[in-house]
């Protein structure tokens, strides 16, 4: 495919450009009380074409080969209408150039099992969650995602990676009388079909909390210390931090540059975000980025000072900083927009024990349900928690709405656990869906949070 690539870009005169061709098979099950809605496969292929010429830089995309020659006519077409209208050129970043082939490294490669097989451990969970008690439906879905990736640019990069994704969740619904609540789970990752098989113990916890949910308490609105386990921790770290670390987001807005300057003190002092797509067998790993960089770790935030940024090569060159490979893009329809990989707050020292202890009264706030952000304040819904009383779990609470602006909140970090897990569900819907963004951390105290209720 290379080859074919190589054909295609000797017709392109340019600055500078770059091709990527893709190859995307999903196959999925879904089932929702306990009847088939969809199963099945669908295959896809496609071509994405940037040039840059005379400063002005723009994006093609196309599904046939003998489309190409229209295509690199319209690229270059609309590159020099945007040069004539901007008062400043654009130019990448320099980056290394790349030769290398990428195959995904898997335990157990679920394009070898039979789509009857996966239809059968859909059915198999989905049985076994309805049968537990007040368990009034289950909506349960499998997919797993092949993407096969070339690319090559006028500098000279070649790469070929592979990226699969694997994926099995379900909605579990309880219900009593007029009351229902509903609990999420997700299994899967990036290194086989082996990570949604054997959970059944998980499964059976995630409909024993959706149960116990019918009788918790609304919780009374205020402001209270809490604890945010590394679901609903992890979702805070992305949304409201995440985003804002991501250069485009920034570039584009000039009074979020002015407070997210690096070097600018934001967060308590054992304040450390990290994002990390080199964790191998994670749900946000991957080697080299739709733009051919390698992907770096990036410390985003170093003793509570903003140390770092995520960047494709355009935004690195606005704004004279590193390249990080983070342009990525959700498929073979789209230009790679800046996004994050594996992201999250460092470990502290602490167990959940010394977390608890430390808090004494307050909330214990667990996984994300939703949420929002507007500029810098955020709104995010939990799943479920529990009041603590003089350290102790007590009663458990629903209706959970966090509300907060981020600068006080990086500030109001007390305490980190030494606990650290990544979440498997992955996902973020800036502008494209990206299945693999994965968010998680440790345990967390903050001071202050405010929650919406009664």
């Amino acid at each position: 495919m290379i080859d074919n690539l190589k054909k295609i870009a000797s017709k392109i005169a340019a600055d500078y450009f770059d091709l990527r061709y893709e190859t995307k098979r999903v196959e999925q099950v879904v089932m929702s009380k306990k009847e088939i809605r969809n199963c099945g496969a669908n295959l896809g292929d496609g071509y994405v074409l940037r040039v840059l010429k005379n400063g002005g830089f723009a994006t093609v995309s196309f599904t046939k080969p003998e489309q190409a020659e229209m295509a690199i006519k319209r690229a270059i077409e609309n590159a020099e209408v945007l040069a004539a209208n901007r008062s400043e050129p654009k130019a990448p970043a320099p980056a290394p150039v790349v030769n290398a082939t990428i195959k995904a490294k898997l335990i157990e490669d679920p394009r070898q099992i039979s789509l009857a097989e996966k239809l059968a451990l859909v059915r198999h969970y989905s049985d076994l969650l309805s049968k537990q008690p007040k368990i009034a439906n289950v909506d349960a879905y499998y997919y797993d995602v092949y993407r096969n990736k070339y690319f090559l640019n006028s500098e000279g990069s070649e790469i070929n990676e592979e990226l699969i994704t694997t994926k099995l969740g379900a909605g579990v619904v309880s219900q009593e009388g007029s009351i229902t609540q509903t609990v999420r789970m997700a299994f899967g990752g990036s290194n086989g079909f082996q990570k949604v098989r054997g959970r059944e113990a998980e499964a059976l916890e995630r409909a024993k909390i959706a149960a116990d949910l019918l009788r918790a308490e609304p919780v009374n609105a205020g402001t209270y210390k809490m604890i945010l386990n590394p679901g609903i921790a992890g979702v805070f770290t992305h949304e409201a931090f995440g985003h804002f670390s991501e250069a485009d987001i920034v570039r584009d807005l000039p009074s979020l540059r002015e407070k997210m300057t690096i070097g600018a003190k934001l967060g308590t002092d054992i304040l450390n975000i990290i994002d990390d797509a080199t964790m191998a067998d994670q749900l946000g790993y991957y080697q080299y980025d739709d733009e051919g960089v390698a992907v770096r770790r990036v410390n985003l935030m170093t003793g509570g000072v903003l140390t770092g940024r995520l960047h494709d090569r355009f935004t690195a060159s606005e704004m004279n900083e590193a390249i990080s490979g983070h342009a990525i893009a959700e498929d073979f329809r789209y230009a790679p927009i800046v996004r994050m990989g594996n992201i999250f707050i460092q470990p502290g020292s602490h167990s959940f024990e010394e977390l608890l202890a430390a808090l004494g009264d307050g909330l214990y706030i667990c996984d994300a349900m939703g949420g929002q952000t507007s500029g810098e304040n955020f709104t995010f819904g939990a799943n479920y928690g529990y009041i603590v009383k003089n350290g102790k779990l007590c009663g458990m609470i629903r209706d959970i709405n966090i509300v907060g602006n981020l600068y006080s909140t990086l500030n109001s970090v007390a305490m980190i656990g030494s606990d650290f897990i990544l979440d498997e569900a992955g996902g973020c819907g800036k502008g494209q869906t990206n299945i693999r963004s994965c968010l998680g951390g440790p345990h967390v105290l903050f001071n202050n949070l405010t929650v919406g209720g009664k």
